[in-house]
């Protein structure tokens, strides 16, 4: 449903909360759940769906049902792409600071293009990278922070609910992931994203054999995904080596196209930033 946001004389009641983690789509600037209520706030209007689980009661059926993998990927990519092409008067108002900020954008911009360039030419190198230093150092560093959290400054205390302990037993998990076998970091990896989508598949196909109607988001489109998703799945099992290099590849166009999209945006504000 979409609502003009001129008919809104209200603000959303304090049970909308904002989520940080969502399926991109173009021309959003916010989006806020209330259950399995979803809205995404654009320019001029509020876009509202009812999802089939609420992410916080049912987070693994919110992920397979209403955000299946492909799905996520695809438009994630659209709302790359439709970044790069958003036109100069939708953008906002310049202001103070931005002289520095459009070049932070190209230098940041340039750095995610031959980031996904690189990736692109050698995904199961960039693969073998992030797992064995960059996924070990993220463990490291989420349990640094929740060892950070489980303490008080003043005056120093280990405060209730175990979450020092918690951190330091993460932090000794991230140091065992830099000793893992690379073939294990496959299987595991592999594993998890063969159940999503094979489950994403076997839930849209139900809902689909119900009707159109059973499926108000697109008939068509959650079809074409649950095919796709089944087939990758079962790819996964015979060629893992090449589904594999294939979701990097696409990871690659990804940065790659945020990097674009970095790049195009920059020279757009500099460009009015020299009219002003």
């Amino acid at each position: 449903m979409i609502v003009p946001k001129e008919s809104v004389t209200e603000p959303l009641d304090p049970d909308w909360k904002k989520s940080p983690i969502n399926v991109p789509s173009p021309g959003t600037i916010a989006s806020y759940r209330k259950g399995q209520f979803h809205c995404h706030e654009q320019q001029a209007e509020w876009h509202v769906h009812l999802d089939n689980h609420d992410p916080k009661v049912h987070p693994y059926l919110h992920l397979i049902d209403d955000a299946p993998l492909l799905l996520m990927i695809g438009d994630t990519v659209v709302t790359l792409i439709a970044g790069t092409r958003k036109k100069s008067g939708e953008e906002t108002e310049i202001l103070e600071g931005q002289n520095q900020s459009w070049k932070e954008q190209v230098l940041v911009g340039i750095l995610l293009m031959l980031v996904g360039v690189f990736i692109i030419a050698n995904p199961l190198v960039m693969f073998k990278g992030i797992v064995n230093l960059l996924v070990p150092l993220a463990i490291i560093g989420l349990g640094i922070i929740t060892s950070w959290q489980g303490i008080a400054s003043s005056p120093t205390r280990v405060l209730p609910g175990g979450l020092l302990y918690r951190g330091l037993g993460i932090i000794i998990a991230g140091i065992i992931a830099f000793y893992l076998p690379l073939g294990l970091w496959v299987i595991f990896i592999l594993g998890i994203l063969a159940l999503w989508m094979v489950a994403s598949a076997f839930i849209l196909l139900f809902r689909a054999e119900k009707g159109r109607a059973a499926i108000p988001e697109g008939f068509t489109s959650r079809v074409i995904i649950a095919i796709l998703s089944l087939v990758l799945g079962v790819l996964i099992l015979f060629n893992p080596k090449g589904v594999l290099q294939l979701l990097m590849v696409i990871v690659g166009i990804i940065a790659f196209l945020l990097g674009l999209m970095l790049l195009v945006n920059a020279t757009r504000l500099r460009s009015r930033m020299e009219r002003k």
